[in-house]
């Protein structure tokens, strides 16, 4: 049986390119999430059976999810995970892109071609910290989106990702291997294995530190700009980074949340 504080939750589905994230939320409060690879094109069955699996082990009954929103790169999963929930869930969810009011002005010259996932981090980071705002989410690219202190999404800057990067090298150079991402001791290496961290990792934060000074410096304000970070790998380099001043996991999800509220609360028609 479901009890009244398990009704009502939502179900939040972000697709990237090479991951996707599931989560559940009761209210504003993210109770459990999942983490699958979005590298298998999965049909609308195999996306309801990953669900199911995943509620069932957290122990979610299913009648207690009343409302979806999705986020996605991957045109292809937006479509099987549209049906999952129209064929299992018997609702539709919410889409995110640039044609739902957000609550922020796009500038972009054209606003479509804006990422949902940059959308999502956009609402979520300006939400909690105001502006100006600066969001680096390290995924496949390295994003960085900046919103102003009036509530606009100015630009951004799209930059290879650390493992996109970091694979392309493994796979060009024939006498290069596969190492950890992790920063090793030292700037300069001593062996092949440390030489490459350091290329990878040191120069993955001097990307964030250049990058993030030069955003700053365009800004013109006076104003303190606010850097957040967002990504699988933002916790390993938060600490090594001069430029980012919080560290938001889950940050995409809490967008799309934003975002869901925000349309079921406007009036329909």
């Amino acid at each position: 049986m479901t009890t009244d504080i398990e009704k009502n939750l939502l179900l939040t589905i972000d697709i990237g390119n090479t991951n996707t994230v599931l989560g559940i939320f009761r209210n504003s409060e993210l109770i459990v999430h999942w983490r699958v690879s979005s590298t298998v094109a999965r049909t609308e069955d195999e996306c309801w059976i990953l669900v199911k699996m995943f509620c069932e082990s957290g122990k979610i009954p299913f009648e207690s999810i009343s409302g979806a929103v999705i986020s996605s790169v991957v045109p292809n999963q937006t479509i099987a995970f549209k049906r999952m929930t129209e064929n299992y869930f018997y609702f539709s969810p919410i889409i995110v892109d640039a044609d739902l009011d957000i609550g922020l002005k796009i500038l972009y010259e054209n606003p479509k071609a804006v990422g949902a996932d940059r959308l999502c981090n956009a609402v979520a980071g300006y939400h909690k910290y105001s502006g100006p705002l600066i969001i680096v989410d390290f995924g496949t690219a390295t994003t960085f989106d900046v919103i102003s202190s009036k509530g606009e999404y100015v630009g951004g800057v799209i930059a290879p990702g650390i493992e996109t990067s970091a694979a392309d090298l493994f796979r060009r150079a024939a006498r290069l291997f596969r190492v950890e991402l992790k920063f090793p001791p030292k700037v300069i290496g001593r062996t092949t294995e440390s030489s490459m961290q350091a290329g990878i990792m040191y120069g993955a934060v001097e990307q964030v530190d250049g990058i993030v000074k030069r955003i700053i410096e365009e800004l013109h304000t006076k104003k303190t700009v606010t850097v957040i970070a967002t990504g699988g790998l933002a916790p390993i380099l938060l600490n090594e980074t001069h430029t980012i001043h919080h560290l938001e996991p889950f940050l995409t999800l809490d967008g799309m949340r934003l975002i869901y509220e925000r349309i079921r609360r406007k009036p329909c028609g």
